[in-house]
């Protein structure tokens, strides 16, 4: 594929993308979370300050605060933890962090907003849940951008393996003509 083209309103284009990474990867987000995935992507568009963050103090500090400034930080470490893994996977390798931290991270902070937001505990179990899903689109979006791999061979496979990312499977695919396994799935050897 070659590169991506955006025109038109930005809410359609970023629709526009989110569903291609959808076909691209053989996957269908439900609306709730495509939506989701499209705002979320508008929002942080004009943020470069995500680069800057660290996550886990954001975690702390989101847990030490109370009520909505809770609510708040903690969707934002969220978001970012799920931008982070699909969109700047490089950002990760930089800090020596492997991407299943931040994957870990975001999970963590979807699931606190699920126990601790009533009126949207649904909407962040199933983020939580889907987490990877969700990051495995954006990784195709940047992917169809760019033309190339995002993830070196053995990060393709520590994000496959540790998280079950269909990104990752697929980009191995693409690396090597062998078919990966799970270390989990290998019948212990007896001695």
């Amino acid at each position: 594929m070659g590169k991506v083209l955006i025109s038109g309103s930005q809410v359609a284009d970023w629709q526009k993308l989110v569903s291609d990474a959808e076909t691209e990867l053989g996957v269908t987000l439900d609306e709730d979370m495509e939506s989701y995935l499209v705002f979320t992507l508008m929002r942080y568009t004009r943020r470069p300050d995500m680069a800057s963050r660290i996550m886990a103090l954001d975690y702390l500090l989101a847990i030490q605060n109370s009520g909505g400034v809770n609510q708040q930080q903690m969707r934002e470490v969220a978001d970012q933890c799920l931008l982070l893994t699909g969109l700047f996977p490089a950002r990760a390798r930089r800090r020596r962090v492997s991407l299943t931290y931040y994957v870990d991270l975001g999970r963590g902070a979807y699931q606190h907003l699920a126990e601790n937001l009533a009126s949207m505990t649904g909407f962040y179990s199933r983020m939580a849940q889907q987490f990877v899903q969700a990051m495995d689109t954006l990784h195709t979006i940047r992917q169809m951008s760019e033309g190339q791999l995002q993830l070196d061979p053995l990060e393709a496979f520590d994000l496959w393996e540790q998280t079950g990312s269909r990104a990752a499977r697929v980009q191995m695919a693409r690396i090597t003509q062998a078919i990966p396994v799970a270390e989990h799935s290998v019948p212990p050897k007896k001695h």
